[in-house]
């Protein structure tokens, strides 16, 4: 694991940089990106932003989010990356969560440092700075401006570290929120002069009458397991088609889960034309990120997700609530019965199948 002090040696001994985070890239991803920009700016460096995805709706009025770039295959953009002195990825430490850029980095001869909170990292990146326990990117890129110099913190700045922050805590509602987390944000409240209520409205009061629609018919049919501690929606094509929402629409959607009294892990399924999209939340204790990872994704302890190709929905569904007690032992119950969790050979089978199909795709990688 790196040292804070050598990737302070790395910001100080480059001059290219080229900053990239995950697709579909959240509030974490675009504001540590901005930020960490905006910080080798300040230090007189070159800086170039690209993603494979662009920013979500909710987060394009960010200042500074001109400069993030669409990869599309376009050789300056390619150049761009290949004289770059130093690859930064920020907020996911896996090749394949870079999307159509992964080739493009993999093939850099440019140093890879990783910034992340993200558990298990791979194994390619030069420099780390990486601890699962902070609350978000956003929290470790502000110790490393705060390692430069505090007082280059301006408004640009804190507003990025302020929504990186402030989206991959809840709004400040996880177990990852510390009291040093409330000091960072008070540093930020007061060197950057921001307007709180302004920040949330932008992001969180921009609901489109489709997704409203999308989440009545959601809420219509979620389904409560395991004695009412696991709570689930399935979202599927026709339900897409029939309110004219789009996936960028369910942000937010899994919360409501987790508000149901007695509910501790949520799921939200999303079928998309190449599979389906699984998102797992959790409070306390009861940690998702491995069960995530059993169907070929990962995250965090409360907070993961998982892609499944080519899958059926409803037979997703089953298998993957059903290897819930693998990873949850708090959900074995001696009266759970069949219905809730005990797999039928059928599922077990099933399960069994894409668990054969993900090694072999990770052997394939590898």
């Amino acid at each position: 694991m790196s040292t804070r002090r050598a990737v302070l040696n790395c910001f100080r001994r480059h001059q290219r940089f080229v900053l990239t985070t995950h697709i579909k890239p959240d509030g974490d991803a675009l504001g540590s990106q901005l930020a960490l920009r905006r910080l080798l700016q300040k230090m007189g460096h070159d800086v170039y932003l690209i993603n494979s995805d662009p920013p979500p709706s909710n987060l394009t009025w960010m200042p500074g989010i001109e400069q993030v770039e669409v990869f599309n295959g376009a050789l300056a953009q390619r150049e761009r990356i290949d004289q770059a002195d130093v690859i930064c990825v920020l907020d996911t430490n896996a090749l394949d969560r870079l999307g159509d850029l992964a080739p493009a980095v993999e093939a850099s001869r440019a140093r890879k440092l990783l910034i992340d909170h993200h558990t298990a990292p791979e194994d390619w990146f030069d420099l780390q700075y990486v601890r699962d326990t902070a609350s978000s990117t956003g929290e470790l890129v502000y110790e490393l401006v705060c390692a430069v110099d505090p007082n280059l913190i301006d408004h640009e700045l804190a507003t990025a570290l302020y929504v990186a922050i402030m989206t991959d805590t809840g709004s400040f509602r996880f177990n990852t929120v510390t009291p040093t987390v409330h000091r960072i944000v008070a540093d930020l409240l007061e060197r950057g002069g921001l307007s709180t209520e302004a920040i949330h409205s932008a992001i969180f009061d921009t609901r489109t009458p489709e997704s409203m629609r999308l989440l009545g018919l959601a809420l219509r049919n979620l389904q409560l397991r395991y004695d009412g501690k696991v709570a689930y929606m399935v979202l599927s094509r026709r339900m897409f088609n029939e309110t004219g929402a789009s996936t960028e629409d369910t942000e937010g959607f899994i919360n409501h889960l987790l508000s149901i009294r007695g509910v501790r892990v949520a799921l939200l399924f999303t079928e998309i034309e190449k599979g389906v999209k699984i998102s797992f939340r959790s409070k306390g204790d009861y940690h998702v990120n491995e069960w995530a990872r059993a169907f070929g994704g990962g995250g965090h302890r409360n907070a993961a997700g998982a892609f499944v190709e080519n899958a059926a929905l409803d037979a997703l569904v089953d298998a993957v609530l059903a290897a819930a007690p693998r990873y949850l032992p708090q959900l074995e119950t001696p009266s759970a019965g069949n219905a809730s969790g005990t797999l039928s050979s059928e599922d077990a089978s099933y399960l069994s199948a894409l668990l054969h199909q993900k090694s072999q795709a990770s052997s394939t990688a590898s």
